[in-house]
């Protein structure tokens, strides 16, 4: 009658067929038995034994007002009694408040977060204790140190999985907002009716927060109302995608043209306009032409191999697929994959692995012909006056590559690489315009390609505006 308990799973998925082999072949089994298994999701999951059991999915509530009311539930009389500061209960809720903040941070994408962290439990837990910790080892007479409290919440505690600098910079913001000698005061709040409650009792923040809106809007976590469009834009995109890939997927019985005709179709015309592959021996030796040696060549070099690896698999996959339609050889998942995205125009999972993010397929095959076009430019005519910016794969590398030979060039004033800072300056011309590169004594790039996101610029003034509304 006894419990089995087995975690992370998905590290371990051969065993996962001897768990099934085992649970169905042995011929008696006690009625109080339980087999838990704890995984995160994957696609090689054993389908049988996930089909064979209940369910359950353990996710981050959604909005302020279910984060906290989880928190809270969990936190005991006697855990809010572990101090007699008078500075321990607002902490501990401005902490959960933090705490759900950086969550619900996450259903907004880049605009959120511009890497996509795990915060759990064990993030507010350790932070909780740090803060108990700091109470009891506190001098009275000096008070609360906020300058390491903000230190070990924002670079440690949360800080510590954080690798983005912009991301590390909104949370060492949070940490110097909202923890303070000011958030004592009676004016404080989080925002507007977000409020920390002045309760003796666990009940007595529960009431508080039932009272929260179950609804926030994006100025809660410090975004522009704007940011709500996209999550719903890209929430509505999700369920529409999901309801498209469960679709009946079978071959048109109509006099309709059926999904194989179609795809196969669409692959004789992407064929077709497929640039050709590059010739090793041609790129080395206009490299050389160029300088083989120089950092932003040797740049180029790693683009245009990257450049060939996608468009080899594109043309690899296409033709597969032209031969599984027919029937000459055996349509593999992968191929399903291809045939079903492309019908869906949609990027196929193969092409996106080793590619970037587009709307829809036609966008990203004028993405990869726009690339490959600047690419095979560059290489036949030499450097050109201004870099389209959105079309490498490395755009942090060319950035440092241009670094780099801007130092060599004035090595003579005493430039050292570990000293140049990037300096950018929006100009007023036109991509017509530039007819030549940066003047020497300037150094640097001209770039183009860019776009805002939630903002628009001002040409006239050289300045951000407000962007309009999505209706």
């Amino acid at each position: 009658g006894g419990w089995l308990l087995l975690q992370n799973c998905h590290l371990g998925l051969e065993f996962l067929c001897e768990l099934m082999d085992t649970i169905t072949t042995t011929e008696s089994m006690c009625e109080g038995f339980r087999a838990w298994i704890t995984t995160e999701s994957h696609p090689d999951f054993p389908i049988n034994l996930l089909h064979s059991s209940i369910k359950f999915t353990n996710e981050p509530p959604q909005g302020v007002k279910a984060g906290l009311k989880r928190t809270y539930s969990a936190v005991t009389q006697d855990h809010l009694e572990v101090s007699n500061m008078p500075q321990w209960k607002p902490l501990l809720y401005a902490v959960a408040f933090l705490h759900t903040t950086v969550q619900e941070r996450r259903k907004f994408g880049p605009l959120g977060w511009n890497i996509p962290y795990e915060f759990n439990q064990a993030d507010f837990v350790a932070s909780v204790q740090f803060v108990q910790n700091h109470l009891d080892d506190m001098n009275i007479k000096c008070g609360v140190n906020w300058t390491c409290v903000r230190y070990m919440l924002g670079e440690v505690q949360y800080g510590g999985r954080v690798t983005d600098d912009l991301d590390k910079a909104l949370l060492n913001t949070y940490a110097r907002v909202w923890f303070g000698e000011h958030m004592f005061s009676e004016n404080f709040c989080f925002y507007k009716d977000y409020v920390i409650p002045k309760g003796k009792t666990v009940e007595d923040y529960l009431q508080y927060i039932e009272q929260l809106p179950a609804t926030d809007t994006p100025e809660v976590f410090g975004l522009h109302p704007n940011a709500n469009i996209t999550y719903q834009t890209n929430l509505a995109n999700e369920t529409l995608n999901t309801i498209m890939s469960i679709q009946p997927k079978d071959s048109s019985a109509g006099g309709g043209e059926s999904r194989e005709a179609v795809v196969q179709r669409l692959a004789d015309e992407m064929l077709e306009k497929l640039p050709p592959d590059y010739n090793p021996h041609e790129v080395k030796a206009q490299l050389q032409k160029m300088g083989a040696i120089q950092p932003i060549n040797i740049f180029l070099r790693q683009e245009i191999d990257h450049m060939q690896h996608v468009i080899s698999r594109v043309r690899a996959t296409l033709t597969d697929l032209k031969l599984a339609i027919d029937g000459t050889i055996i349509m593999s998942e992968e191929l399903q994959d291809t045939l079903d995205s492309m019908y869906d125009a949609r990027i196929p999972k193969l092409w996106f692995k080793i590619s970037w993010e587009s709307a829809t397929l036609g966008f990203w095959f004028t993405e990869l012909l726009e690339r490959n076009q600047q690419f095979s430019n560059w290489l036949q005519d030499g450097r050109p006056n201004q870099f389209r910016m959105t079309g490498f794969f490395n755009p942090q590398g060319f950035l440092t590559a241009m670094r780099q030979e801007t130092t060599r060039m004035n090595l003579a004033k005493g430039w050292a690489l570990d000293s140049v800072v990037l300096h950018n300056e929006v100009t007023k011309m036109m991509k017509e315009d530039v007819v030549g590169p940066p003047p020497a004594d300037i150094g640097g790039v001209y770039i183009y390609g860019l776009f805002l996101e939630g903002a628009g610029w001002d040409r006239r003034n050289s300045k951000l505006v407000e962007s309009v509304p999505k209706v």
